[in-house]
């Protein structure tokens, strides 16, 4: 899985709110709840690597993925604008 087409799979779940799905349910709550989940998983984060868990920080950093990628599809913003801000930085510090 890349996170080009787990963004697209976002995508359609946001236009197309299937039932039963947990990403369309996101959208549905609007964005206040978009950026709650984006805050907790940030913490489960931070508790994983606290505790030194490598099985758990990847878990917990996969959750954060995909509520990150959820809110930049609920702020229309791209993958791929994101990747092109840390370029410039890069070309920045070089």
């Amino acid at each position: 899985m890349t996170l080009d087409k787990l963004y697209k799979i976002i995508l359609d779940r946001k236009m197309n709110l299937p039932k039963g799905s947990y990403t369309a349910s996101l959208f549905k709550e609007g964005k206040d709840r978009i950026i709650q989940k984006v805050g907790e998983e940030s913490t489960e984060v931070v508790i994983a690597a606290k505790n030194e868990n490598k099985t758990q920080i990847i878990y917990e950093v996969a959750d954060l993925w995909f509520h990150i990628l959820i809110l930049l599809a609920e702020m229309k913003i791209t993958p791929r604008e994101i990747l092109d801000e840390l370029e410039k930085r890069r070309i920045k510090a070089v």
